[in-house]
């Protein structure tokens, strides 16, 4: 046979049996560590419980965190997060041109943007006047009456607590009807149901309230919405005023991704309409939204940061654990030694047994740390967020943890001299 591949097959036979030898070292290992678990089932377990709580604290921090991360995100998705809202801005180079040569919004460019800009759902004029009513009491106030369309109320999520909202017939015809703030219609007839019904006027005209609402979110005064505040129809605002401009024009779109190319557009439409010189501006809620997104993530990142302690203090236990394991296995030691075992051998195995300590009470942390959400979701219905990339974080840094902490009583077992070693009593 030709010498050349006598020499192959004998290095191809050389490499399948160190591989075999080492398929059985890493299998007696593991053999060796199931030994000593069995041996102190006790100490083994109380080690690993410090992993099950830092594991399972990891996964209920990122669990709370998104939890709270998704209630926020879902309040300002109620304000409007998909509205965009379009305002004049004035126009000409200098204060007396900006004065003179108006150029308002107008319920045509609101239709323009209708038909013309993609991904609308909604849209609504906002007409804006004050009215100062009698209350009981003899007390004056400042109310504030909007003219919009009907689709006004699913452009800011407004809920009609008593009554209805005034509906495209209503406004078509222009009915003089009114829907009312929940505060509105407390302060003038005492409660919501009462207020259906009832006339007043504005300014002069008489209305009929024909449902009481209120704001789905409460964003403390920072919306065109006050406290006083009366919905009228637009067909019937735009009478009071004499003339077509429109203070604001809301839009609703399909999704939030869609909000920041339909302003542009919007934008681009309107101003099409005008003169080159006037100015409209957008404002959406989409940065808000993006912030407290951050904002969220950076706390729940914090959060898992003071949960990692209790994985270190767990890999500290595992460590005095595993340094006590060592001590009381000189003898052991010495005698692998003294019949082969290498160097790398010796701390393989304890470095083995180590991470199988700290990867135990990892997979027994997640399981722990799961089924709390689980059962919460099961049993009330809530949708609580999982994240599953929290596992196998958590579970990455127990093996860490585990090889962290066991290099220490590894590498001190791995250094011992066998002939001292056998000598200890």
């Amino acid at each position: 046979m030709n010498p050349t591949i006598q020499q192959a097959r004998h290095n191809t036979f050389q490499e399948t049996l160190l591989s075999a030898r080492r398929t059985m070292l890493l299998r007696e290992i593991l053999k060796i560590a199931g030994d000593s678990f069995r041996a102190s089932k006790t100490r083994f377990a109380l080690t690993a419980l410090g992993m099950v709580i830092g594991t399972a604290s990891v996964i209920l921090v990122v669990t709370i965190g998104l939890t709270g991360k998704q209630y926020i995100l879902e309040l300002l998705q109620k304000i409007g997060t998909n509205q965009v809202e379009v305002e004049y801005a004035g126009g000409g180079a200098t204060a007396a041109e900006r004065v003179i040569y108006n150029d308002f919004l107008t319920r045509e460019d609101e239709k323009t943007v209708d038909q013309q800009a993609p991904g609308v759902m909604y849209s609504s004029p906002v007409l804006s006047m004050h009215n100062r009513l009698s209350f009981p009491g003899g007390i004056q106030k400042d109310t504030v009456v909007l003219g919009v369309s009907p689709e006004y109320q699913q452009i800011r999520n407004l809920i009609v607590t008593q009554g209805r909202f005034f509906d495209e017939t209503d406004d078509s015809a222009h009915i003089k009807c009114a829907v009312v703030t929940q505060q509105f219609a407390k302060d003038q007839y005492g409660s919501d149901d009462l207020a259906v019904g009832q006339t007043f006027q504005i300014l002069g005209i008489p209305f009929t309230i024909i449902g009481v609402f209120k704001e789905s979110v409460n964003d403390f005064g920072q919306s065109e919405i006050q406290d006083e505040t009366v919905l009228i129809p637009y067909s019937v605002a735009r009478y009071f005023t004499g003339t077509d401009r429109v203070n604001q024009i809301y839009f609703s779109m399909q999704s939030m991704n869609e909000v920041p190319s339909a302003a542009r557009e919007i934008i681009r439409v309107i101003s099409s309409r005008h003169r080159s010189n006037s100015v409209y501006k957008a404002q959406t809620l989409t940065e808000l939204l993006v912030t407290a997104a951050k904002i969220a993530d950076a706390l729940t990142a914090m959060l898992v940061l003071v949960a990692a302690v209790t994985l270190a203090v767990g890999g500290v236990g595992i460590m005095n654990i595993m340094l006590a394991t060592v001590r009381s296995r000189i003898r052991e030691i010495g005698i692998r030694k003294a019949l082969g075992a290498t160097y790398r051998e010796i701390k393989l195995q304890f470095l083995t047994e180590a991470v199988l300590i700290s990867l135990t009470g990892g997979i027994v942390g997640s399981f722990v740390g799961l089924a709390i959400p689980l059962s919460i979701r099961i049993f009330s219905g809530y949708d609580f967020p999982i994240s599953w990339l929290s596992v196998l974080i958590a579970l990455t840094a127990a093996t860490l943890v585990g090889v962290i902490f066991g290099t220490v009583p590894a590498t001190r077992a791995a250094q011992m001299d066998p002939v001292e070693s056998l000598k200890y009593e």
